[in-house]
């Protein structure tokens, strides 16, 4: 597995069961269709998604994320830069966690100020922009990766209540 492979399981997510093409996800997140493929072959490889890859595998989805992804994908929080927030700075635990600490994805455009993590792909935070939700999604990601006990719980919670 590759990190953009989660990526595009979330993308996918959140086009809640409906009809979707791999050019549009490649578009959309601005991978290479090719990379795209791949990459689903990989997820059916690993049960993340369906062996036709038309049905996302969501409960062996969220026990990754839960119990594997801060292993696989660790990170921590580097020097300040601008960029778009991210883990608990962003929705939906940024209501939920009070933190003087801002943690942002490295963005040109981006708004905020903060300690740098580097997203799980260069085109997150550009495909962020387009889609919220996805941005929800990668922001309670970061969080299962950089948070402590109390900040991977929130993320879990909400996860849930995303993805299944």
């Amino acid at each position: 597995m590759r990190p953009h492979d989660i990526v595009i399981l979330l993308k996918i997510a959140v086009k809640e069961g409906g009809q979707w093409l791999m050019k549009d996800l490649a578009t959309e997140l601005k991978i290479s269709a090719s990379e795209v493929s791949e990459s689903l072959n990989r997820s059916a490889i690993a049960g993340l998604i369906s062996p036709d890859k038309k049905r996302l595998m969501n409960a062996s989805l969220l026990d990754f994320l839960e119990h594997g992804f801060k292993f696989v994908y660790p990170q921590h929080p580097g020097a300040l830069v601008r960029g778009m927030p991210t883990a608990w700075s962003a929705q939906p635990l940024v209501n939920e966690i009070m933190s003087d600490e801002q943690v942002v994805w490295p963005f040109s455009d981006g708004l905020v100020r903060g300690q740098a993590v580097e997203p799980l792909h260069p085109s997150v935070p550009q495909a962020c922009l387009q889609d919220n939700k996805l941005h929800e999604l990668l922001a309670l990601c970061d969080a299962l990766r950089l948070g402590r006990a109390r900040e991977r719980k929130l993320a879990i919670e909400e996860l849930k209540i995303r993805l299944c």
